[in-house]
């Protein structure tokens, strides 16, 4: 089965029905975003915004941040999560396709969202639509593919299994939590580490790419400032 649009959007309004997950392999690497930002930001893109825990965090400190999801109900949680902030913008929309103002954003940034879309036009979107001097943050899933990477992925399991009981008191998800993330990653597809390297690269001159531990990589590029 091949994942549309129509697709992704009905199963993260599922997925959006469950509160959001305290072992969140996404969320122990949010930090690094927050390292590499200024104290305030003028206008931020959020291509994917989810339930909005990244976006509410954003518009502390950006003069505006406009979320997009394709998701309705992702978006009604954002929407809550938010609050009365006047400075965002959740605009159900597809980011390759949305209107976008050329050299305007302080700041793009996604999260386990670019495997949903062709790698190469996206990053080619949010480069455009940065200032110069602005920055791409993405932090995405990616696929083991060298035996290094499938052995680093072997150490993971075991840590992820403490980690989720930690935080949790459970080895694993609830049956219900599991079945909407099963459905949805059947058609999901994760590009290998070299992929984004090299897509990055061809886009984005000096793009740094890092593989992280829990199947996650992170692309940080600054948008050159002309001399």
């Amino acid at each position: 089965m091949t994942q549309t649009r129509e697709s992704i959007a009905r199963d993260f309004d599922r997925i959006s029905r469950f509160p959001d997950d305290p072992w969140d392999h996404n969320r122990l690497y949010h930090r690094r975003l927050w390292r590499r930002l200024p104290a305030r930001l003028g206008p931020v893109l959020e291509i994917g915004c989810g339930t909005g825990e990244i976006t509410a965090a954003l518009a502390a400190r950006a003069e505006q941040v406009l979320a997009l999801d394709l998701s309705p109900e992702m978006l009604a949680a954002s929407r809550a999560r938010c609050g009365s902030a006047s400075n965002v913008d959740l605009v159900l929309a597809d980011a390759l396709v949305h209107p976008l103002p050329a050299a305007h954003f302080d700041l793009v940034v996604s999260v386990a969202t670019l495997h949903h879309l062709p790698l190469g036009p996206i990053l080619a979107r949010a480069r455009d639509a940065l200032r110069p001097g602005g920055r791409l943050w993405v932090l995405d899933v990616t696929r083991d593919e060298t035996p290094f990477e499938l052995a680093r992925s072997a150490c993971a399991f075991p840590l992820n299994v403490l980690g989720r009981l930690y935080t949790t008191r459970r080895m694993r998800p609830p049956p219900e939590v599991r079945a909407a993330w099963e459905a949805h990653g059947a058609t999901d597809h994760y590009l290998a580490i070299g992929e984004v390297r090299r897509t990055a690269r061809a886009l984005l001159p000096g793009a740094q790419v890092k593989r992280l531990f829990f199947w996650r990589y992170e692309l940080f590029w600054v948008k050159p400032v002309s001399s």
